[in-house]
This record gives structure tokens, sequence and C-alpha cells, in this order.
């Protein structure tokens, strides 16, 4: 990233002083950015999940001080669901009622790092969610990599539609879930 910025700065000022024009100063330093810079798709995960979007080697998150390598449990992991089960039965007994999450169903993926191999590595799933009082409700929810406890760990980011009373994803959860598939 700092490399990136230090070339973009580096090219700014050779352009505004006159010495060289922009498509010289991209030849002169560092790869054009219509060049390759070694795109693939992360093994394991769908294609149609993933960003295109074309990013310079040395800005992936995996090339950073502290490496973000994606490596982030599934949609369907006992331990994300036992996550979002645990704060949403927290947050219901201490402000709205007797509601707790009972059983999950039709879990799916619907994006991984949909904004490019340089942001924070992060998983969006959907499925539904039964609770306590025989209804079904849509959750959405997305695991990011370092965002746990001290930056050292996973985390969840869960909404539950019909449930966001502060209205924080509104609306309708809209906002937990990846830009495209809104």
């Amino acid at each position: 990233m700092r490399r990136a910025l230090l070339r973009t700065v580096l090219i700014s000022v050779a352009c505004l002083a006159g010495a060289v024009t922009a498509s010289a100063a991209d030849t002169r330093y560092g790869k054009s950015y219509g060049q390759s810079y070694g795109h693939e798709r992360v093994p394991g995960f769908t294609p149609g999940y993933t960003s295109t979007r074309q990013v310079p080697i040395e800005d992936r998150a995996e090339n950073r001080i502290i490496p973000m390598d994606g490596n982030l449990p599934a949609c369907e992991d006992p331990a994300v669901l036992g996550e979002i089960t645990s704060w949403f039965n927290s947050r219901e007994q201490k402000f709205w009622g007797p509601l707790q999450a009972v059983a999950y169903d039709h879990i799916r993926p619907i994006g991984f790092r949909p904004w490019g191999a340089d942001f924070i590595p992060r998983r969006f799933c959907t499925g539904h969610i039964a609770l306590n009082d025989g209804s079904w409700h849509r959750v959405d929810y997305s695991v990011r990599q370092n965002l746990g406890l001290f930056g050292m760990t996973w985390n969840v980011n869960w909404c539950v539609a019909g449930l966001d009373r502060e209205r924080s994803y509104a609306p309708n959860c809209q906002m937990a879930r990846p830009g495209p598939e809104r």
C-alpha cells in the first residue's frame, strides 16, 4: 500500500513539475495500470463470488505488514453461527424481550472479497433464522478477518431482517450485504 502511494506521489510531482508526461511516468516508475498484475482467483471459492477488479500484487492484503490471507471460516461453520446466536440472544434478552434464535436454514455465501484483494477480506453470507416464537427471518452477515479481539482473529457482523430496531443496516438489512447483491 505504501509503495503504491509513494509511486502515485512521485508520478504526481513529476507530472506537475512538467518533467514527464503521465504515460512516461507510468513507464519510468512502475508498471502501467493496464498491464497484468497476476490477478488470480482464490482457490476453493466459487468464481462468481470474488471481485474481478485488477489489484497490483504489492497492494494486496496478503502483502501488508500484518498479512490478511482471506482464510476465513465458512458461512455454515458452527463457530460463526454460534457467535451470531450468542450475540442475538444476549441483545434480545437485555433490551427487547424474550426472542431467542433456535435454528438456521438455507445458509449460503453471497460474496467473498467483493471489493477486491486490497481490502480487508470479508465473506458475506445469508440464510434464514428460526426464532422461539415460530417465525423465520432472513439473516445477513459477514465474516471479517482481523477485526476480532485486538485484531487477532475474525469476527461476525450480522443483521436479522425485521429485527434491526436501531436501523443500523436499514433498509431491511440491505447494508449488511455486499453492494451488487443489494
